[in-house]
């Protein structure tokens, strides 16, 4: 197979690089390769109530149906994952034996969950959230469990825990870390989220981790690093990511935390762009390379790309922001988010007051904040990120949450 255009995953960032492209360049052929069957769907969707729970119709979760791919004559190979890529000949080969040409090529794969290795972590009743057989396994087990473990302490720890005792399961969290989303989070933080789920029925263990997974062939129970046993028949681990780029590294392609791009989501390798999940690009306003991992952000990230492959250039300039709710508490981060000693954090409001949130300041300049119950000001520290706004001249008045931030923007 010969393509002019091959993108390598079939998930935002690559659909959006797929659907620029066709706008540029209305004949040159397209194809997309994914390791999952499905067309593209709200991987968003997986992990919020009113889908999980089944308050919404099931076909929802699609984002683009087969008419659309037919529609924009672009090829879509599903169930199928790539074994190497040679750069120089521009080709790829698949797993399965086939081989496809390409002349402009974009690896938009995203990341893979970490997976446990612990004793029975191959039970059934064991799961973890990607891909939308993922989300159908836990919908399906929780129909007859009647209690659950997760664990981790970020966006999925919070999100499965939150679903888990909403499907009516006796629910235990069990972190590594002194609190939720530590580093990311202060203990302030880490403590106001915890006492919702407390509130809502939801027990939490820290400084701790699963050892074993008990059962036959599903799970009956878990073992923790200091003895104790907790009995449940399903589990949930949201213990992070892992990019697989050992095929990338091999081509010669530059990979680092992820694949190095610059500020157009191109490599230093002729005619291949990445995007996504797996990009580590240039960040123009924060003068750094970073990965920023969310939905947002891959598709306009995969806009860019696809500028680039067919003959536009545009840097991606965007501030990265990822909200959740749950338990009553509405978490959100806006920009970079993460700890460095060369950043000082201004607090606003308090646990007490119900609403609480960071701001992260380096020289004169925002570049991020978490909010807990403050997402009203999301589109106001976007833009203060966006335009590099001196904040310098402020910096006594940000501490105050009744002070206006969109004086700042006048």
């Amino acid at each position: 197979m010969d393509f002019k255009y091959l993108i390598i995953g079939g998930g935002a960032a690559g659909v959006s690089a797929a659907e620029t492209i066709r706008q540029n360049d209305p004949a040159g052929s397209i194809a997309i390769v994914s390791d999952e069957p499905y067309l593209l769907y709200s991987r968003v969707m997986l992990s919020k109530p009113y889908f999980f729970l089944g308050k919404v119709p099931f076909d929802q979760i699609w984002l683009k149906k087969e008419e659309w791919y037919k529609e924009k004559n672009i090829t879509f190979l599903g169930g199928k994952t790539v074994g190497s890529l040679d750069a120089v000949a521009k080709k790829v080969s698949l797993t399965d034996g086939e081989f496809i040409s390409y002349n402009k090529l974009l690896i938009a794969t995203g990341v893979a969950t970490r997976k446990s290795t612990v004793p029975g972590a191959d039970k059934k009743g064991v799961h973890y959230l990607r891909s939308l057989d993922d989300g159908k396994g836990i919908m399906g087990d929780i129909k007859t469990a009647k209690s659950a473990v997760t664990v981790g302490g970020g966006f999925i720890g919070f999100e499965m825990a939150d679903l888990m005792q909403l499907s009516g399961l006796k629910t235990t969290v069990v972190l590594r870390e002194p609190y939720f989303w530590d580093p990311i989070l202060d203990e302030e933080s880490g403590t106001m989220i915890e006492k919702a789920m407390n509130k809502a029925g939801v027990d939490i263990i820290h400084a701790n981790e699963i050892v074993e997974i008990l059962g036959g062939d599903r799970v009956e129970g878990v073992v923790l690093k200091d003895g104790k046993k907790l009995d449940c028949e399903v589990v949930i681990f949201g213990i992070g990511t892992v990019g697989h780029t050992d095929w990338v590294k091999s081509a010669g392609v530059e990979v680092n935390r992820g694949i190095v791009a610059d500020e157009f989501m191109k490599t230093g390798t002729e005619d291949i762009w990445t995007a996504g999940d797996i990009a580590e690009y240039k960040d123009l306003l924060l003068n750094e390379r970073v990965i920023m991992g969310n939905w947002v952000s891959a598709h306009e990230q995969g806009r860019i790309a696809g500028l680039g492959m067919s003959g536009q250039r545009q840097a991606f300039r965007f501030v990265s922001f990822y909200t959740t709710q749950g338990f009553g508490i509405t978490v959100a981060f806006v920009g970079d988010v993460a700890p460095a000693k060369d950043r000082s954090v201004i607090k606003r409001g308090s646990m007490e007051l119900g609403s609480y949130g960071r701001l992260l300041v380096v020289g004169n300049e925002l570049i991020g904040a978490t909010l807990l119950n403050r997402t009203q000001e999301m589109g106001t520290l976007s833009k203060l990120i966006e335009k590099n706004v001196d904040v310098s001249a402020h910096m006594t008045e940000l501490d105050d949450p009744a002070f206006d931030l969109k004086k700042l923007l006048a």
